[in-house]
């Protein structure tokens, strides 16, 4: 759904009032689109979010606590200059419109008490956070300029609020001037929809619901598709949808948390790894390119034992070729009915110079052939192991995680280290995920290279490894209990194998498995590296796990 007035609205009602007339004690900035304030309010700290996320716009309370940057953006130092230590007096929304303004009093240099607006602009990819003194811009996260916008917004000049849509305020309508399309403020295309489905007279319907809006009654809930995800989220309307496919949740704020949480990472992950992701593609292309090659070179001297042939035929009839010839036919003996054979000579060259120049030429296209397989076995290692590498770029479910990823690369020599000055934050340590089979059974998966080669490792010989036939994926270890491993937890473990791989959406993938004792890593092998014997194998279609219970 989008995120719209009556959103708006909702979130606005409840935030209102849980921090209204709360000390803001810490200001973070954990994205660059994204504001947390620490409230002290009602006896205890809420968390406040507001974001401006050109995909996820928000504001919402949230229990979340993400990692912040070792130096404060500059935005978020202009904050904690004017607000923190502040008291929020008042949270309001323009009529429906999609506009949050924060009143907060707080003391300035000189001691005196003055009020500073926050004001959050959810306009999709124009959405801003702006700080402003009265009338004026102290500061924003996007920088517009007056060449790009009729509304500019800058440090310094005057904010001018929100062109109105030119629409009818829902609020002041009656009967007589109800009009359908719905083209008023604060509603979208989804709530209009809503409104046509829900039964009784629409007119009744729609006014039923703007005096809940006006009263501040919210009934927040999410509507979820066939396969379970979340697919809209709304305030008003449950009815239309039933209760199979809806879930009702208590508060506003941990109904957009809920919703756009998932979303809000999976689009920070995938913008983070971009470049890491633009990295091992173009990698991989280069190993593909270089399989081709080989594979050219090895045809272009397929006929090296020809040349050989041709040398040892001459030799063996060195005295019986005739000074100056152009080719000489000669039988050949390696053959069962001596057939005869046409040699090519050099007419520069005597016999035996001619054999010596095939047997130089046989030798270094036999030399070129056994570089080339070393080259080739070096080669097809690489792309396995960059397209496992990929493989837990795209599997990859928070930063964390690509932070893991990234400094294997740069171990293997594939990223540069980054120079930094100061002192480095210790990245989040994160582990393998785990699930619990339906009848008990620990189950490990792990998420990247690194993951992988410490879970095979710490595992015991007794224990269960999984792993997808020819395709890069997660390695997954089933927990031996009590000398055995039921048939159930072997079924969902090798599910497990083929969704964390790249072959999640095929069927029938091949996984194969054996005790972990079965399992070595070869010398120097690269992260993630194995090759085992003795082994059974399963075929899955992958389904999506129902449940895990770690993993971070």
């Amino acid at each position: 759904m989008a995120f719209d007035g009556i959103a708006v609205a909702a979130l606005v009602a409840e935030v209102s009032g849980k921090v209204v007339g709360g000390r803001i004690d810490k200001i973070n900035m954990p994205e660059k689109d994204e504001i947390v304030m620490t409230v002290r309010s009602q006896g205890g700290n809420l968390r406040l979010l507001l974001s401006c996320n050109a995909s996820f716009p928000r504001l919402h309370l949230t229990a979340a606590a993400k990692e912040n940057p070792i130096t404060a953006p500059l935005f978020c130092m202009m904050l904690r200059k004017h607000l923190q230590g502040g008291r929020i007096i008042a949270i309001t929304q323009p009529t429906l419109e999609r506009i949050v303004r924060i009143d907060i009093d707080a003391y300035n240099e000189m001691g005196d008490l003055v009020r500073k607006t926050l004001v959050l602009e959810i306009m999709g990819r124009h959405s801003n956070i702006i700080l402003i003194d009265g009338d004026m811009v102290l500061d924003c996260i996007k920088h517009i300029s007056l060449g790009t916008s009729v509304r500019p917004m800058l440090p310094g000049r005057q904010y001018l609020p929100v062109p109105s849509q030119d629409k009818k305020s829902p609020f002041e309508l009656d009967k007589a001037s109800f009009t359908y399309p719905l083209d008023y403020i604060g509603i979208s295309k989804f709530s209009s929809g809503i409104f046509e489905q829900m039964m009784g007279k629409l007119y009744d319907n729609f006014a039923g619901v703007m005096q809940d809006v006006a009263e501040g009654k919210f009934f927040p809930y999410i509507l979820f598709n066939n396969a379970n995800n979340p697919q809209e989220f709304a305030f008003f309307g449950r009815e239309v949808f039933g209760e199979e496919f809806t879930r009702v949740f208590a508060s506003s704020s941990d109904m957009v948390e809920f919703y756009y949480g998932a979303k809000d990472t999976q689009d920070r992950v995938r913008q983070r790894s971009a470049d890491m992701r633009r990295v091992v593609s173009n990698l991989i292309e280069r190993c593909v390119k270089k399989a081709d090659v080989h594979q050219k070179t090895l045809r272009d001297i397929a006929d090296k034992d020809r040349l050989r042939l041709f040398g040892e035929l001459i030799n063996a009839n060195i005295y019986a070729i005739p000074s100056g010839a152009r080719s000489v036919r000669l039988q050949n003996f390696y053959d069962e009915n001596w057939a005869e054979i046409d040699v090519p000579l050099d007419v520069q060259k005597s016999a035996v110079e001619n054999a010596q120049m095939y047997f130089k030429k046989y030798n270094k296209q036999k030399r070129t052939v056994d570089a080339l397989v070393v080259q080739m076995a070096q080669n097809e290692e690489e792309l396995a192991y960059l397209e496992a590498v990929m493989q837990s770029i795209e599997q990859a479910e928070n930063v964390a995680d690509l932070v893991q990823i990234r400094e294997e690369l740069q171990q293997e020599g594939f990223i540069k280290k980054a120079k930094t000055k100061g002192k480095q934050k210790a990245p989040l340590a994160t582990k393998p995920l785990h699930f619990t089979s339906s009848d008990g059974f620990d189950i490990f998966v792990g998420k990247n290279n690194q993951q992988n080669d410490q879970l095979t490792k710490a595992a015991d010989g007794a224990d269960i490894w999984l792993h997808t036939k020819n395709y890069p994926g997660s390695h997954v270890i089933i927990r031996n209990k009590n000398g055995e491993v039921s048939q159930q937890a072997l079924e969902e473990a090798a599910n497990l194998a083929a969704y964390y791989s790249k072959a999640r959406n095929s069927s029938m993938v091949a996984v194969d498995y054996c005790p972990r004792k079965n399992v070595k890593k070869p010398a120097k092998a690269k992260p993630g590296m194995v090759i085992y014997d003795n082994y059974k194998t399963a075929y899955i279609t992958p389904k999506e796990p129902s449940q895990t219970n770690g993993g971070n």
